[in-house]
Protein backbone atom coordinates (compact mmCIF):
# COMPACT_ATOMS: atom_id res chain seq x y z
CA UNK A 1 0.00 0.00 0.00
CA UNK A 2 1.47 3.75 -0.97
CA UNK A 3 1.83 5.89 2.13
CA UNK A 4 1.36 9.56 1.81
CA UNK A 5 4.22 11.00 3.92
CA UNK A 6 4.80 14.42 5.03
CA UNK A 7 8.41 14.30 6.47
CA UNK A 8 9.16 17.22 8.76
CA UNK A 9 13.04 18.44 9.19
CA UNK A 10 13.15 22.16 10.58
CA UNK A 11 16.53 22.63 9.50
CA UNK A 12 18.27 20.36 6.93
CA UNK A 13 21.99 20.89 5.91
CA UNK A 14 22.86 18.55 2.92
CA UNK A 15 26.18 17.42 4.39
CA UNK A 16 26.67 17.47 7.73
CA UNK A 17 24.96 18.12 10.95
CA UNK A 18 22.83 14.49 10.85
CA UNK A 19 20.01 15.83 9.62
CA UNK A 20 19.72 16.66 5.95
CA UNK A 21 21.61 13.41 5.70
CA UNK A 22 18.41 11.29 8.01
CA UNK A 23 15.96 13.42 5.42
CA UNK A 24 17.30 12.34 2.38
CA UNK A 25 18.32 8.75 2.02
CA UNK A 26 15.50 7.92 4.38
CA UNK A 27 13.01 9.82 1.92
CA UNK A 28 14.84 8.56 -0.99
CA UNK A 29 14.64 4.72 0.00
CA UNK A 30 10.79 5.22 1.11
CA UNK A 31 10.09 6.93 -2.45
CA UNK A 32 11.49 3.29 -3.61
CA UNK A 33 9.45 1.50 -1.77
CA UNK A 34 6.28 3.00 -3.62
CA UNK A 35 5.78 5.69 -1.10
CA UNK A 36 4.88 9.25 -1.75
CA UNK A 37 7.29 11.35 0.04
CA UNK A 38 6.94 15.48 0.56
CA UNK A 39 9.56 16.82 2.48
CA UNK A 40 9.07 20.16 4.59
CA UNK A 41 12.26 22.01 5.62
CA UNK A 42 13.20 25.02 7.13
CA UNK A 43 16.53 26.85 6.15
CA UNK A 44 18.96 25.08 5.20
CA UNK A 45 17.18 22.98 3.13
CA UNK A 46 18.23 19.48 1.80
CA UNK A 47 19.43 17.96 -1.09
CA UNK A 48 16.71 15.55 -1.77
CA UNK A 49 16.39 12.65 -5.17
CA UNK A 50 14.52 12.38 -7.75
CA UNK A 51 10.94 11.06 -6.90
CA UNK A 52 10.99 13.67 -3.57
CA UNK A 53 9.26 16.50 -3.05
CA UNK A 54 10.59 19.32 -1.49
CA UNK A 55 8.26 21.91 0.06
CA UNK A 56 10.21 24.81 1.58
CA UNK A 57 9.22 26.67 5.02
CA UNK A 58 11.17 29.39 5.18
CA UNK A 59 12.19 30.80 8.52
CA UNK A 60 14.00 34.33 8.85
CA UNK A 61 17.19 32.23 8.55
CA UNK A 62 18.46 34.24 11.35
CA UNK A 63 21.77 31.53 11.66
CA UNK A 64 22.70 31.74 8.24
CA UNK A 65 26.21 30.50 7.41
CA UNK A 66 27.37 34.11 6.51
CA UNK A 67 25.49 36.13 9.01
CA UNK A 68 24.85 34.50 11.97
CA UNK A 69 22.64 36.46 14.69
CA UNK A 70 21.52 38.76 12.13
CA UNK A 71 18.71 41.50 12.80
CA UNK A 72 15.84 40.97 10.10
CA UNK A 73 15.04 43.84 7.77
CA UNK A 74 11.43 45.52 8.62
CA UNK A 75 9.98 44.27 5.55
CA UNK A 76 11.18 40.53 6.21
CA UNK A 77 8.41 40.07 8.85
CA UNK A 78 5.28 38.28 7.32
CA UNK A 79 3.35 37.67 11.08
CA UNK A 80 3.72 37.10 14.47
CA UNK A 81 5.36 34.22 14.14
CA UNK A 82 8.74 35.72 12.53
CA UNK A 83 8.25 38.35 15.37
CA UNK A 84 8.34 35.65 18.07
CA UNK A 85 11.75 33.90 16.33
CA UNK A 86 13.46 37.48 16.29
CA UNK A 87 12.57 37.83 19.87
CA UNK A 88 13.36 34.75 21.14
CA UNK A 89 17.29 35.17 19.68
CA UNK A 90 17.60 38.39 21.09
CA UNK A 91 16.66 36.98 24.63
CA UNK A 92 19.43 34.31 23.97
CA UNK A 93 17.11 31.64 22.96
CA UNK A 94 16.70 28.72 20.48
CA UNK A 95 13.73 29.73 18.57
CA UNK A 96 13.53 27.37 14.67
CA UNK A 97 11.98 24.05 16.38
CA UNK A 98 9.03 26.11 18.09
CA UNK A 99 8.52 28.99 15.24
CA UNK A 100 8.98 25.73 12.28
CA UNK A 101 6.35 23.60 13.98
CA UNK A 102 3.85 26.58 14.10
CA UNK A 103 4.50 26.88 10.68
CA UNK A 104 4.34 23.37 9.67
CA UNK A 105 1.17 23.12 11.49
CA UNK A 106 -0.55 26.13 9.75
CA UNK A 107 0.57 24.04 6.38
CA UNK A 108 -0.75 20.73 7.28
CA UNK A 109 -3.75 21.62 8.93
CA UNK A 110 -4.59 22.94 5.54
CA UNK A 111 -3.64 19.95 3.80
CA UNK A 112 -4.69 17.46 6.09
CA UNK A 113 -6.52 14.93 3.77
CA UNK A 114 -3.38 14.89 1.69
CA UNK A 115 -0.95 12.76 3.65
CA UNK A 116 -1.42 9.20 5.62
CA UNK A 117 1.19 10.20 8.29
CA UNK A 118 3.21 12.76 9.35
CA UNK A 119 6.94 12.33 10.48
CA UNK A 120 8.71 14.77 12.60
CA UNK A 121 13.06 14.28 12.51
CA UNK A 122 13.54 15.91 15.81
CA UNK A 123 11.82 19.16 15.57
CA UNK A 124 9.24 18.45 18.88
CA UNK A 125 7.76 21.93 18.42
CA UNK A 126 4.22 22.56 20.07
CA UNK A 127 2.45 23.08 16.39
CA UNK A 128 3.08 18.92 16.14
CA UNK A 129 0.41 18.76 18.50
CA UNK A 130 -1.84 21.22 16.11
CA UNK A 131 -1.00 18.50 13.39
CA UNK A 132 -1.80 15.40 15.91
CA UNK A 133 -4.95 16.99 17.00
CA UNK A 134 -5.99 18.03 12.58
CA UNK A 135 -6.63 13.74 12.70
CA UNK A 136 -3.19 13.17 11.29
CA UNK A 137 -1.40 10.49 12.46
CA UNK A 138 2.38 11.30 14.41
CA UNK A 139 5.32 9.94 14.17
CA UNK A 140 8.72 11.69 15.68
CA UNK A 141 12.45 10.71 15.51
CA UNK A 142 14.89 11.89 18.37
CA UNK A 143 18.23 11.46 17.48
CA UNK A 144 19.21 12.15 21.07
CA UNK A 145 18.27 14.23 23.64
CA UNK A 146 19.66 17.65 23.51
CA UNK A 147 19.63 17.60 27.36
CA UNK A 148 23.22 15.53 26.70
CA UNK A 149 24.60 18.97 24.24
CA UNK A 150 23.60 20.78 26.96
CA UNK A 151 25.20 19.03 29.94
CA UNK A 152 27.96 18.94 28.34
CA UNK A 153 28.18 22.35 27.54
CA UNK A 154 27.61 23.65 30.99
CA UNK A 155 30.39 21.00 31.78
CA UNK A 156 32.75 23.23 30.13
CA UNK A 157 31.29 26.62 30.87
CA UNK A 158 33.51 28.53 33.43
CA UNK A 159 31.60 31.75 34.59
CA UNK A 160 27.99 31.95 35.88
CA UNK A 161 27.28 34.51 32.71
CA UNK A 162 27.88 31.75 29.97
CA UNK A 163 26.03 29.11 32.26
CA UNK A 164 22.83 31.46 32.34
CA UNK A 165 23.10 32.01 28.24
CA UNK A 166 23.78 27.88 27.85
CA UNK A 167 20.18 27.63 30.05
CA UNK A 168 18.50 30.48 28.18
CA UNK A 169 19.86 29.10 24.71
CA UNK A 170 18.93 25.18 25.86
CA UNK A 171 15.31 26.65 26.90
CA UNK A 172 13.45 24.59 24.19
CA UNK A 173 14.30 21.62 26.24
CA UNK A 174 11.18 22.08 28.28
CA UNK A 175 8.44 22.35 25.24
CA UNK A 176 10.80 18.86 23.46
CA UNK A 177 10.29 17.01 26.63
CA UNK A 178 6.16 17.76 27.09
CA UNK A 179 5.53 17.19 23.48
CA UNK A 180 7.36 13.79 23.30
CA UNK A 181 5.69 12.68 26.08
CA UNK A 182 2.11 13.13 23.76
CA UNK A 183 3.66 11.77 21.14
CA UNK A 184 2.12 7.90 20.89
CA UNK A 185 5.13 6.74 18.44
CA UNK A 186 8.45 8.04 18.47
CA UNK A 187 11.69 6.41 16.78
CA UNK A 188 15.29 6.80 17.81
CA UNK A 189 18.67 5.32 16.53
CA UNK A 190 20.35 3.04 19.13
CA UNK A 191 19.12 1.44 22.53
CA UNK A 192 21.67 4.12 24.22
CA UNK A 193 20.28 6.71 22.95
CA UNK A 194 16.46 5.42 23.80
CA UNK A 195 17.78 4.44 27.61
CA UNK A 196 18.89 8.67 27.50
CA UNK A 197 15.53 9.39 26.15
CA UNK A 198 13.52 7.77 28.60
CA UNK A 199 15.74 9.30 31.46
CA UNK A 200 15.70 12.66 30.10
CA UNK A 201 12.12 13.01 28.44
CA UNK A 202 10.37 10.97 30.89
CA UNK A 203 8.59 9.15 27.70
CA UNK A 204 6.57 6.15 27.49
CA UNK A 205 8.63 3.09 27.17
CA UNK A 206 6.09 1.61 24.69
CA UNK A 207 6.21 4.49 22.22
CA UNK A 208 9.76 3.84 21.45
CA UNK A 209 10.86 2.03 18.57
CA UNK A 210 14.84 1.52 18.00
CA UNK A 211 15.65 1.76 14.25
CA UNK A 212 19.49 2.14 12.88
CA UNK A 213 20.69 4.61 10.73
CA UNK A 214 22.27 3.68 7.41
CA UNK A 215 25.03 4.65 5.22
CA UNK A 216 25.99 5.05 1.81
CA UNK A 217 27.75 1.93 1.37
CA UNK A 218 28.71 2.75 -2.30
CA UNK A 219 29.84 6.62 -1.38
CA UNK A 220 31.75 4.99 1.36
CA UNK A 221 33.88 2.38 0.54
CA UNK A 222 37.45 0.64 0.67
CA UNK A 223 39.77 2.90 -1.24
CA UNK A 224 40.46 0.99 -5.01
CA UNK A 225 44.38 1.96 -4.33
CA UNK A 226 47.19 1.70 -1.14
CA UNK A 227 46.12 3.59 2.22
CA UNK A 228 48.26 6.10 2.75
CA UNK A 229 50.85 5.04 5.61
CA UNK A 230 50.67 7.15 8.96
CA UNK A 231 47.93 8.72 8.50
CA UNK A 232 44.69 9.17 10.60
CA UNK A 233 41.64 10.96 9.80
CA UNK A 234 39.13 12.39 12.87
CA UNK A 235 36.87 14.65 12.26
CA UNK A 236 35.78 16.76 15.16
CA UNK A 237 33.83 20.22 13.64
CA UNK A 238 30.73 22.05 13.61
CA UNK A 239 28.34 22.34 10.44
CA UNK A 240 30.06 25.10 9.07
CA UNK A 241 31.56 24.86 5.35
CA UNK A 242 34.40 26.88 6.17
CA UNK A 243 35.58 24.03 8.44
CA UNK A 244 36.14 22.29 5.44
CA UNK A 245 35.06 19.11 6.01
CA UNK A 246 33.26 17.77 2.72
CA UNK A 247 36.76 18.07 1.21
CA UNK A 248 38.25 16.21 3.81
CA UNK A 249 35.91 12.90 3.12
CA UNK A 250 36.24 13.50 -0.06
CA UNK A 251 40.01 13.10 -0.09
CA UNK A 252 40.86 11.38 3.12
CA UNK A 253 38.44 9.41 4.55
CA UNK A 254 39.25 6.11 2.43
CA UNK A 255 42.60 6.76 2.09
CA UNK A 256 43.78 7.02 6.24
CA UNK A 257 45.13 4.01 7.81
CA UNK A 258 43.08 4.46 11.30
CA UNK A 259 39.71 7.11 11.86
CA UNK A 260 39.37 8.41 15.23
CA UNK A 261 35.92 9.02 16.85
CA UNK A 262 36.84 10.57 20.07
CA UNK A 263 33.51 12.30 20.82
CA UNK A 264 32.28 12.66 24.24
CA UNK A 265 28.90 11.41 23.62
CA UNK A 266 27.02 10.22 20.49
CA UNK A 267 23.68 9.27 19.89
CA UNK A 268 24.88 6.75 16.85
CA UNK A 269 27.79 8.34 15.43
CA UNK A 270 27.44 8.04 11.13
CA UNK A 271 31.13 9.60 10.99
CA UNK A 272 32.09 6.04 12.82
CA UNK A 273 29.76 4.21 10.49
CA UNK A 274 30.98 5.56 7.49
CA UNK A 275 34.70 4.88 8.47
CA UNK A 276 33.80 1.51 8.95
CA UNK A 277 32.10 1.39 6.02
CA UNK A 278 35.49 1.67 4.29
CA UNK A 279 36.99 -0.64 5.76
CA UNK A 280 39.18 1.63 7.65
CA UNK A 281 40.34 0.22 11.16
CA UNK A 282 38.65 2.56 13.84
CA UNK A 283 39.56 3.59 17.32
CA UNK A 284 36.77 5.52 19.10
CA UNK A 285 35.87 6.71 22.82
CA UNK A 286 33.86 4.01 24.69
CA UNK A 287 30.92 6.94 25.25
CA UNK A 288 26.70 6.98 23.95
CA UNK A 289 26.10 4.90 21.40
CA UNK A 290 29.81 3.94 20.10
CA UNK A 291 30.17 0.44 21.85
CA UNK A 292 26.92 -0.41 20.50
CA UNK A 293 27.42 0.81 17.19
CA UNK A 294 31.02 -0.37 16.32
CA UNK A 295 30.85 -3.69 18.48
CA UNK A 296 34.04 -5.65 17.86
CA UNK A 297 34.72 -3.95 14.81
CA UNK A 298 37.27 -1.36 16.00
CA UNK A 299 38.81 -0.49 19.38
CA UNK A 300 37.16 1.56 22.62
CA UNK A 301 38.98 3.38 25.05
CA UNK A 302 37.83 6.04 27.56
CA UNK A 303 36.27 9.21 26.30
CA UNK A 304 38.14 12.08 27.26
CA UNK A 305 41.17 10.17 28.22
CA UNK A 306 44.23 11.20 25.56
CA UNK A 307 46.84 8.89 26.70
CA UNK A 308 44.94 5.93 26.29
CA UNK A 309 43.45 7.36 22.91
CA UNK A 310 47.40 7.87 21.84
CA UNK A 311 48.69 4.43 23.01
CA UNK A 312 45.74 2.67 20.84
CA UNK A 313 46.23 4.44 17.93
CA UNK A 314 50.49 3.71 18.61
CA UNK A 315 49.37 0.01 18.98
CA UNK A 316 47.18 -0.07 16.24
CA UNK A 317 49.77 1.15 13.57
CA UNK A 318 52.41 -1.23 14.75
CA UNK A 319 49.78 -4.36 13.73
CA UNK A 320 48.71 -4.52 10.37
CA UNK A 321 47.34 -7.44 10.11
CA UNK A 322 45.32 -6.23 13.03
CA UNK A 323 44.60 -3.27 11.20
CA UNK A 324 43.31 -5.48 8.37
CA UNK A 325 41.20 -7.88 10.87
CA UNK A 326 39.04 -5.06 12.46
CA UNK A 327 38.78 -3.08 8.75
CA UNK A 328 37.21 -5.75 7.13
CA UNK A 329 35.03 -6.83 10.27
CA UNK A 330 34.07 -3.52 9.91
CA UNK A 331 32.82 -3.28 6.48
CA UNK A 332 31.18 -6.21 6.77
CA UNK A 333 29.28 -5.09 10.01
CA UNK A 334 28.07 -2.23 7.84
CA UNK A 335 26.87 -4.33 5.23
CA UNK A 336 24.82 -6.47 7.77
CA UNK A 337 23.58 -3.62 9.71
CA UNK A 338 23.23 -0.76 8.66
CA UNK A 339 21.57 -0.01 4.78
CA UNK A 340 19.08 2.57 4.07
CA UNK A 341 17.18 0.54 2.62
CA UNK A 342 16.41 -1.36 5.37
CA UNK A 343 16.14 1.89 7.43
CA UNK A 344 13.58 2.67 4.90
CA UNK A 345 11.34 -0.60 5.03
CA UNK A 346 11.05 -0.66 9.06
CA UNK A 347 10.25 3.05 9.30
CA UNK A 348 7.39 2.11 6.79
CA UNK A 349 6.49 -0.78 9.24
CA UNK A 350 5.87 1.88 12.15
CA UNK A 351 3.90 4.53 10.02
CA UNK A 352 1.58 1.32 9.38
CA UNK A 353 1.15 0.81 12.97
CA UNK A 354 0.86 4.58 13.48
CA UNK A 355 -1.70 4.96 11.12
CA UNK A 356 -3.74 2.07 12.38
CA UNK A 357 -3.56 2.79 15.49
CA UNK A 358 -4.95 6.61 14.75
CA UNK A 359 -7.76 4.59 12.67
CA UNK A 360 -8.45 2.69 16.11
CA UNK A 361 -8.77 6.16 17.88
CA UNK A 362 -10.99 7.75 15.47
CA UNK A 363 -13.36 4.78 15.33
CA UNK A 364 -14.18 4.93 19.48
Amino acid sequence: MTVRIALLSYRSKPHCGGQGVYVRHLSRELAALGHDVEVFSGQPYPELDAGVTLTKVPSLDLYRDDDPFRTPKPREFRDLVDVLEVATMWTAGFPEPLTFSLRAAKLLRARAGEFDVVHDNQCLGYGLLRIADAGLPLVATIHHPITRDRELDLAQATTWRRKLTLRRWYGFLRMQARVARRIGTLLTVSESSADDIRAAFDVDPESLHTIPLGVDTELFAPPAGARAPGRIVCVASADAPLKGVSTLLGALLGSAEIAAVPSLYEGFSLPAVEAMACGTPLVASRAGAIPEVVGDAGVLVPPGDGEKLAAALAALFDDPAERDRLGAAARQRVLDRYSWSAVAAQTACVYDDAIAAQTRKANH
